[in-house]
């Protein structure tokens, strides 16, 4: 049995509007993200998704209910256990959340010079080895706003790469990326997590192509979790929630195996 990299147990999230009215994000769900495989979390915007990667992260407290990260609880961590925690993550946003004002290389470089004791000549090396192999070369020089957004991306996975995660989390990463430049974007996860073995958890709107990537999908909807072995098992749910989640997102009958490489 595959442990869970990352494990929910009766977890509830709320937050209070404007109104007075209580919104119910995460209403006691219960889920395990298998440790070496990749979980797409699906959902309608609003329904707690990117809430759901902030609790993860502990960027987010729940209001009960446990989280545990390879098998230790972290609602309890404080200090440096929370900043022990946090290396094992690498994160791409939505945005890839480049600094405009660094270069491509300072960029990648950040999280060694932040993180780690490593001499100067031991970031150069290892920095510009993460560019060859996300295909920068070139690039080292240039400054985010002189890159595609594809490019954009890359720099951002290879600079989340740099602590060698155990767990990498992509909050809506094909945003704004015409079909072509999606399609590359997601062999590149593929090819990259096929190489280092790590849990990948995204959060994507891109129904039902990034399904193509998952060993499990999570679908939420008003605070509950409907957790999927595969995309096709989803098409036979009998719950209307997830019904029309596939009528508005998927259509005709889909297999993962036949989509589009």
């Amino acid at each position: 049995m595959t442990t869970a990299a990352i494990e929910f147990k009766n977890v509830h999230k709320s937050f209070s509007r404007k109104d007075g009215t209580v919104q119910r994000v995460l209403d006691g769900v219960d889920f395990a993200i298998p440790t070496g495989k990749t979980t797409v979390i699906a959902g309608g915007s609003g329904q707690g998704k990117s809430v759901t990667l902030k609790i993860i992260l502990r960027l987010m407290s729940v209001d009960s209910g446990e989280v545990f990260v390879h098998g230790r609880e972290i609602g309890g961590l404080r200090g440096r256990s929370l900043e022990m925690l946090r290396t094992q993550f690498g994160v791409l946003f939505q945005g890839s959340a480049l600094f405009d004002s660094l270069t491509v290389f300072e960029n990648v470089a950040l999280p060694l010079r932040e993180r780690t004791k490593k001499s100067e000549d031991e970031i150069y090396e290892q920095v510009n080895n993460s560019l060859a192999q996300f295909e920068l070369e070139g690039h080292e020089a240039k400054y985010p706003a002189q890159l595609s957004g594809g490019m954009k991306k890359r720099v951002g996975l290879a600079r989340a790469m740099q602590l060698h995660p155990s767990i990498m989390l992509f909050d809506e990463p094909t945003t704004g990326l015409d079909p072509v430049m999606t399609r590359e974007i997601y062999h590149l996860f593929a090819d990259t997590q096929a190489e280092f073995g790590f849990t990948s958890v995204i959060v994507s709107h891109d129904i039902p192509k990034v399904f193509n990537l998952a060993d499990q999908v999570i679908i939420l909807n008003r605070g509950v979790m409907d957790v999927f072995d595969s995309p096709e098992e989803i098409q036979w749910s009998e719950k209307p929630h997830v019904q029309e989640f596939v009528e508005m997102t998927m259509g005709k009958i889909y297999q993962s195996q036949l989509e589009e490489k």
